[in-house]
């Protein structure tokens, strides 16, 4: 039987919560410290959402600037330079999930994100990746990565030219429109 809205981490009072304040608890759930949580599947599906928000929310952004011109933190230059050091043989545009999460790529990705540490902002926060970066964010097209692994990944498309298929794409899409429209 599921807990009275009152008695998890986010729920406050049995009052229903409108979309503002459920993301205001939400933020404020999520600064707190992990042992406070347990299992609160309230405090999984904020992640889950803070995810997915970001993930639109940079899909949208790659797909209206063209993605070579894009500065997603201030660290952009030495997290290309050692992830190209370190993972130089990886291909970035179609993304093998084994070159991430099998226990020899997770040995190799520990030193490289541990060194972003104090250094980029949630560095290990869960975010959303695309596995097909010609693609859209789907449930067969995205894994659950570190905040660095999407920054160093979606860098190092940005920088070689991988999410301009995106940007291209929807480009000519909105120009296609356009010509229908002025005849």
């Amino acid at each position: 039987m599921a807990a009275p809205m009152g008695d998890g981490v986010l729920g406050a009072s049995a009052a229903p919560l409108g979309p503002r304040q459920a993301q205001a608890a939400a933020a404020g759930a999520l600064s707190l410290p992990p042992e406070a949580f347990g299992n609160d599947p309230t405090v999984e599906l904020a992640w889950a959402a803070r995810a997915f928000q970001h993930a639109q929310v940079y899909f949208n952004l790659i797909s209206s600037v063209d993605p070579k011109f894009l500065k997603l933190t201030k660290a952009d230059d030495r997290i290309y330079a050692e992830f190209r050091k370190a993972f130089q043989e990886l291909r970035v545009d179609l993304l093998d999930q084994e070159e991430l999460k099998s226990e020899p790529a997770k040995e190799k990705w520990r030193p490289f994100c541990l060194q972003f540490e104090g250094q980029v902002e949630d560095f290990n926060y869960g975010t959303l990746l695309r596995l097909d970066c010609s693609k859209e964010y789907t449930e067969e097209n995205t894994i659950f990565a570190t905040r660095i692994q999407f920054f160093a990944i979606e860098i190092a498309r940005n920088r070689e030219g991988c999410n301009s298929v995106v940007y291209n794409s929807v480009r000519n899409a909105s120009l296609g429109t356009a010509e229908v429209n002025s005849t």
